[in-house]
């Protein structure tokens, strides 16, 4: 199936991002040519190796990190990042798989692009990681710069369309990519696309699963490029993990 993904960069100053086309090249290699030509010469965000979460002394439920209060109050407080996200955000990292060197802002620069941290459009993040109404796409149904994606009993449960697939949640999984991705994130027993904790414990699986070094340009390039395969998208993440990482240090 041919898929084509445009990103309308204004949708970025309206805070709109999390509904451009994301992930439909999810189980694809990172394009390499033309416009799509990763910038392998910008330095990677000063995330990975500025402001570490601190984990609390022992861990949570089911194996779960604890992050420290203190920190978390003091991140949120600087970034004006809830609470809840950057709870979720240090979660994710602290259980990201060893070796990835994934930093927290990373995650918060995703977050902030797809969906304004779960607050797109005057919502609230509640203290369960939890929008408070539902943060859907639009419906994957062929239109101009959308793919054709038919909804699955499964993928429906998630997000009520019966016919067509909506990307998800404060991270904006697609059906797909969260069925192979889905993480839980908090412990509850439960892979919830709308669910912070989950979403961006999915999210880092994602960015980590195929090994780029994420301390280096071009293995952070290209793992945020796999996310959403356009330029403007990574430019956006980096801008936000950037801030975030420098007001956090």
């Amino acid at each position: 199936m041919k898929v084509r993904v445009t990103l309308v960069a204004g949708l970025v100053a309206l805070g709109a991002a999390g509904f451009v086309a994301q992930q439909y090249l999810a189980d694809q290699p990172p394009l390499t040519t033309g416009s799509q030509q990763v910038d392998a010469g910008a330095v990677p965000p000063v995330t990975p190796q500025v402001s570490r979460p601190v984990a609390a002394p022992r861990g949570g439920k089911s194996g779960v990190p604890l992050v420290d209060a203190s920190w978390v109050d003091r991140a949120a407080r600087a970034t004006g990042i809830p609470h809840p996200a950057v709870t979720a955000y240090a979660r994710a990292t602290l259980g990201a798989p060893k070796g990835c060197q994934l930093g927290w802002t990373t995650l918060a620069g995703i977050g902030f692009v797809e969906s304004q941290h779960g607050t797109i459009d005057g919502r609230t993040l509640g203290r369960d990681g939890r929008s408070s109404s539902p943060i859907l796409g639009p419906a994957l149904d062929g239109g101009e710069g959308l793919a054709a994606i038919r909804a699955s009993a499964a993928s429906a449960a998630l997000h009520g369309n019966p016919t067509w697939d909506h990307a998800m949640g404060p991270m904006q999984f697609i059906p797909s990519s969260w069925s192979r991705w889905s993480r839980d994130g908090d412990g509850d027993g439960v892979e919830d696309p709308h669910d912070i904790d989950d979403a961006a414990a999915s999210a880092a699986a994602y960015l980590c699963h195929d090994g780029h070094d994420l301390t280096t340009s071009r293995g952070w390039n290209a793992a945020i490029f796999s996310y959403n395969h356009d330029n403007g998208y990574v430019n956006s993440v980096y801008a936000a993990a950037n801030r975030y990482g420098l007001a956090v240090q």
